[in-house]
Order: C-alpha cells, then sequence, then structure tokens
C-alpha cells in the first residue's frame, strides 16, 4: 500500500493486516471505498456522530444498533451527515448476518458498509491506522518544507518562469502550463505525456475552466489553476493538470506546489522585463529552426497554442537582419504588432543578437511578398542598412526548417549595402548567383586556396614587374574571350592585348582558348574579388 502523499483511503485500511484478519466484505458503498480516512472511531453509542468531525472510519460490534428500522436510519443518516468514511461492523456478538435495515439505509446513504467475519482487536486496528496517519502528516510536512525550500532557492537566484514551470512539473509529476489573459499556452512542461496530448485545442479547454482568483480545481477536466499577477493586476494563470482518468486525484501537495509556482513567477514577472510573450516566440521559434520538436505533432500543438494557425497550408519565413547594437525586445515586439494589425498570424522571435525570424502562416490565397515588403519597411525604419530574406514556401509546419534554412542562404550570400532587386525590397533564394555564393564561401579554405592556386603567380607577377596583367585577363574573361573587345575596353591595341594573354597562359600555364578553363579563372577572379572587399 502506497500512501505518500495522501491519506488512507478506506480500500487502503481494510487491506491492512490488522483489518485483513477479520475477513472483511463490503456490503454496500463500493463505489466509495476511494474516501480518504482522516482518523478511526470505536463507538458502541447510539449517536456516534455528536463526536466525529467527518472522515472518520466508525468500528462497532453492532451492540448499540437499535432495533427498530426507523432508529438504524436516524443513526446511517448521522453518519453520512457528518461525513463519515465507512462503517465496519463485527459479526461475532450480537450479529451473524448484517440486519436488512442496516444495509438498505447505508445503500440509501451511500455510506461504505464492511462486515468482519472474525474477531478483530478495535483497538490494534486504531493504533495501527493512527500511526500511519500521524506518519503521512509527518512527512507531508517534510515534503511541504521541501517544496518552500526549492521554490525560494529559485526566487532568491532570479530563476526565469521556465525553470519555475520545470520545477513545478517535476516536483508535483504532472503537466504544467503557463499561459497569458487571452489563453495562450507560453510554457508548457508535459510530465507523463506529450506536447501534443497537453496543448491540442489548448484555448478552447481553456477557456472552459472558470478563470479563478484563487487556487482552484474546475472545469471539465478538472485543472488544477491559480492566477499569476503583476504590478498588483491579474496577468494570467498557471494550470496543473490532472494525471488522466485513472491517475491519482490532486492533493495538498499538489495545491502547494501550484500556489509557490504562482507565487515564484508572480516575482519572476518584475524581474524579468522581456515579456514572456516574446521569449515564448523565440524559444518555439528555435525550436522549429533547430528540429528540436519530439514530433510533428508536438510542434503543430505548440505553435497553435500560441496562437499560430497550424493548420494552414502554407508557411514562409523570413529573416531580418539588423545592425549590432539593436538588439533586445523591441524590435521584435513591433514586427509582430505590425503583422498582427495587418491580421497575419506569425511567430516572431530573435534567432541571434541582430537577427530576427518571422515565420508567417498564411491562408491559400493570400499573397506573401507585401507582407515582406512591410517588414522591411519597419526595419529599415529601426536600421537604415537592414536587410531582410525569404526561404521559400513550405506546406506544412514540421518543413518550416527548410525554408528558415534557404533564408539563412540567402542572408549568409548578402553583403551590407548589397543593391536590392529592382522590383522588390527583400532577397530571395533566386537572387544568389556566382558572386553572392563566393561572397556566402569566403570564409571556406578551399575557395581561398582555389583563388591562389589559379591567378598566384600572375599576382606575383604583376607585384614584382609592376605590370596589371589581372585587368588584362579580368577584360578578356568579361568579353567572353573576345581579344578585340577586351583590348577597346583595356585601351590597348591588338598586338599588345596578344602579347599580354601569351604571358598570361605561359604564366598560369594555361589556354585561354578554352572555354572551361576560361571558366575556372573568371571563378578564381571572382572569389579574389570577393576576398579583397571582405
Amino acid at each position: 500500500m502506497d500512501t505518500v502523499g495522501r491519506p488512507p483511503t478506506v480500500a487502503d485500511v481494510l487491506a491492512l493486516p490488522v483489518l485483513a484478519a477479520g475477513q472483511p466484505q463490503v456490503v454496500t458503498g463500493g463505489a466509495q471505498l476511494d474516501r480518504p480516512v482522516r482518523w478511526v472511531h470505536i463507538t458502541e453509542l447510539t449517536d456516534p456522530a455528536s463526536f466525529l468531525k467527518g472522515g472518520e472510519l466508525v468500528l462497532t460490534t453492532g451492540m448499540p444498533l437499535p432495533e427498530e428500522p426507523a432508529g438504524v436510519r436516524r443513526y446511517v443518516d448521522e453518519l453520512a451527515d457528518i461525513g463519515a468514511a465507512a462503517l465496519v461492523i463485527e459479526l461475532v456478538r450480537r450479529y451473524h448476518r448484517p440486519p436488512d435495515a442496516l444495509v438498505h439505509a447505508c445503500k440509501a446513504r451511500a455510506l461504505p458498509l464492511v462486515t468482519l467475519a472474525k474477531d478483530v482487536n478495535f483497538l490494534e486496528v486504531t493504533q495501527v491506522v493512527h500511526a500511519l496517519l500521524l506518519g503521512n502528516q509527518a512527512d507531508a510536512m517534510r515534503r511541504t518544507q521541501r517544496i518552500h525550500e526549492a521554490f525560494t532557492a529559485l526566487t532568491l537566484r532570479g530563476a526565469g518562469p521556465e525553470d519555475v514551470v520545470r520545477t513545478a512539473a517535476e516536483m508535483s509529476g504532472r503537466t504544467v502550463v503557463l499561459e497569458n489573459l487571452v489563453h495562450q499556452a507560453l510554457i508548457c512542461e508535459p510530465s507523463g505525456s506529450t506536447m501534443e496530448e497537453a496543448l491540442t485545442g489548448w484555448e478552447e479547454r481553456s477557456r472552459a475552466t472558470g478563470p479563478g482568483d484563487r487556487t482552484t480545481m474546475s472545469g471539465p477536466e478538472g485543472w488544477l489553476t491559480a492566477p499569476v499577477e503583476y504590478q498588483g493586476e491579474r496577468w494570467g494563470r498557471v494550470a496543473m493538470l490532472p494525471a488522466g482518468a485513472d491517475g491519482p486525484a490532486f492533493g495538498p501537495q499538489d495545491i502547494t506546489v501550484l500556489e509557490r509556482t504562482a507565487m515564484a513567477l508572480t516575482v519572476a514577472r518584475l524581474i524579468h522585463p522581456m515579456p514572456w510573450e516574446r521569449t515564448a516566440h523565440r524559444n518555439a521559434l528555435r525550436d522549429l529552426v533547430e528540429q528540436r520538436h519530439r514530433s510533428a505533432e508536438d510542434a503543430r500543438a505548440r505553435c497553435a497554442a500560441l496562437g499560430l494557425p497550424a493548420d494552414r497550408s502554407r508557411f514562409v519565413a523570413i529573416l531580418v537582419d539588423l545592425h549590432p547594437g539593436d538588439e533586445g525586445s523591441e524590435p521584435e515586439t513591433r514586427l509582430f504588432q505590425e503583422l498582427r494589425t495587418a491580421g497575419t498570424p506569425a511567430i516572431v522571435g530573435a534567432l541571434a543578437p541582430d537577427r530576427i525570424g518571422v515565420l508567417l502562416a498564411l491562408r491559400p490565397s493570400q499573397p506573401w511578398h507585401p507582407i515582406a515588403e512591410g517588414l522591411y519597411g519597419i526595419a529599415r525604419g529601426m536600421a537604415p542598412q537592414a536587410v531582410v530574406s525569404v526561404g521559400s514556401e513550405v506546406a506544412d509546419l514540421s518543413h518550416t526548417a527548410r525554408s528558415f534554412r534557404e533564408a539563412a542562404r540567402v542572408a549568409e550570400a548578402t553583403p551590407l549595402g548589397q543593391p536590392l532587386p529592382p522590383d522588390r525590397s527583400f532577397h530571395e533564394l533566386s537572387d544568389i548567383g556566382l558572386r553572392r555564393l563566393l561572397y556566402a564561401l569566403r570564409e571556406d579554405t578551399r575557395i581561398q586556396g582555389y583563388a591562389e592556386r589559379q591567378l598566384g603567380r600572375l599576382i606575383d607577377h604583376d607585384s614584382q614587374h609592376g605590370t596589371d596583367l589581372q585587368t588584362t585577363l579580368r577584360h578578356y574573361l568579361e568579353a567572353a574571350g573576345n581579344k578585340t573587345t577586351a583590348a577597346r575596353r583595356g585601351g590597348l591595341s591588338r598586338e599588345t592585348m596578344y602579347q599580354r594573354l601569351r604571358t598570361i597562359e605561359r604564366l598560369l600555364d594555361r589556354n585561354l582558348e578554352s572555354g572551361e578553363q576560361r571558366t575556372e579563372l573568371h571563378v578564381a577572379l571572382t572569389a579574389l574579388d570577393v576576398l579583397r572587399a571582405h
């Protein structure tokens, strides 16, 4: 019998060896055997209820029971009215079977009636059960003390809301969720369930649970909730979810954990100035980008609980890169508010100190280009050289990581000051040509080594002899191998151009008539330009 953290039930007590020896038989109230037993009372009085407070397991030999049925009903009514846990009658002295009047009365009042076929030492029963109750009380006091110490330590070290909610879930063994006033689940710590099970249909389920101005259990699912305040006003609430139909009911320890959680969150809300909605968006977005969700269903449930329609058919990732020093919650907040004003569902969060990620959830016919243009306008107002990079559309939330990777590749290939395309103010994959691709790979030593192997001897020759054969090669390659055009661009005679090209071929051991070799040199020269410029 495991009664840790709760008082023993009628069923627990009947299973104790000291009572099991009496061969207990449940006559009525079998469905009420989960009633908690808070004390054991031996009585041979006709009015035992006057000495009870509720929750007692009443032991009797049956000697005081009235003969007439009306007296039996009155006896049972008094026990039921006071909230007795059960009536246990010994069938040894006065009775050898329970009186019909007693059975009918107990059944009518749903009072568990248990008979004992053999003699039992009632005093020993009280000693065993009371020792169990007192031991549980001492254990409960120690657990309560540990709860207070744990949350006090969190508060003293300035723990954030994630740590507080995680501690609550660990100490209670139950799922704990922090939500704001509009029923968005900002933090969820599942325990014994998945994110999908905890958060699916969150807003609807949460609204069905009464608001509650104090710690209370309410709603069709029986949530245990406590309000969280900020500067004297209600900010949101923290909810502890039941462990399922077959799980244990909430006990005093759960209430203590939730109340201390709410207090710690109230303090944390004062300590941490960053709006928790922004933190929730950041964490959700980073988990999507880094694919840290346990399943696609978990990701959808979490995003839906934050207000993003996860069942939309189109999603687009956008990156907004700002100047160093523009980090903080203000850019995120301004971008999110603009999207919300426009009626565009999105998750917005910082992915790096100077980079804000935006995930758009679009209706089937909704264009995203105007949205990206609008984001650029806001970003440029905060940072004049802001860059907006867009990934491709994806048809499922689980594929958004790919869209973010593409947007990141575009951003990596976009130098500061890169001219915008003529028809728009954002960049996308189709804009990445050779030069911008090499710019993205500029720190790769293989690119650096390639440029040096292809052009190193030509660069050394120019340096040692004061020539400028690199420019001649550039004119020739840009003219697609047309010597006349190259000579005109370089202001050279055709004979001088031919002579210089022969020198270049000799130095580089290359045949400039070869289209493939010209391409190799053109790539190397472009890489060199990128490396020198950056």
